[in-house]
């Protein structure tokens, strides 16, 4: 993976508390390091290409929305179907990540992880089982670990 130059730092640095929530972010962000917006959203794009930077997105505050029960549902799905299954689940409106990780049995069985959220968990465990009939027979096992406090989530953050 190639280093970031400079103005590739810059950029990072200048958004890596978020972008700003105006009209034209890329032009607030371009007036701040002394670039053009056409230059900043090109860089981004090159870093993106390169792996640097993974995604960009808005991250709402789920509980501030009302989503207050949370539930990291985890799944043990059968090794030639979890791709497919997956993209499935993923697509869900109301799972906000899924994502595959190798088991660690024999304690952890499990290799596919979606997030729930609903008003309540009841609306989660509805939710779940809406998971659990997509899935099928290819699932063989599954759990839920509930949220018990909200932790402090972060991107990248480059010392100066």
């Amino acid at each position: 993976m190639t280093p970031l130059d400079a103005i590739d730092r810059s950029i990072v640095k200048a958004t890596q508390a978020g972008l700003p929530l105006t009209p034209a972010p890329y032009a607030e962000v371009a007036a701040v390091i002394g670039l053009t917006e056409a230059e900043v959203i090109e860089r981004i794009a090159a870093m993106q290409e390169r792996g640097i930077i993974r995604r960009i997105a808005i991250a709402p505050h789920h509980y501030a929305l009302g989503m207050t029960a949370n539930g990291m549902s985890v799944w043990d799905v059968d090794d030639d179907q979890i791709s497919a299954l997956g993209a499935r689940i993923g697509a869900l409106p109301y799972v906000t990540h899924c994502y595959q990780r190798p088991r660690a049995r024999p304690a952890w069985p499990y290799n596919l992880f979606a997030m729930l959220h609903g008003s309540g968990r009841d609306e989660v465990e509805a939710k779940r089982r809406e998971v659990e009939a997509i899935l099928g027979p290819a699932c063989r096992a599954s759990d839920i670990l509930y949220s018990t406090r909200i932790l402090k989530k972060t991107g990248l953050r480059l010392a100066d």
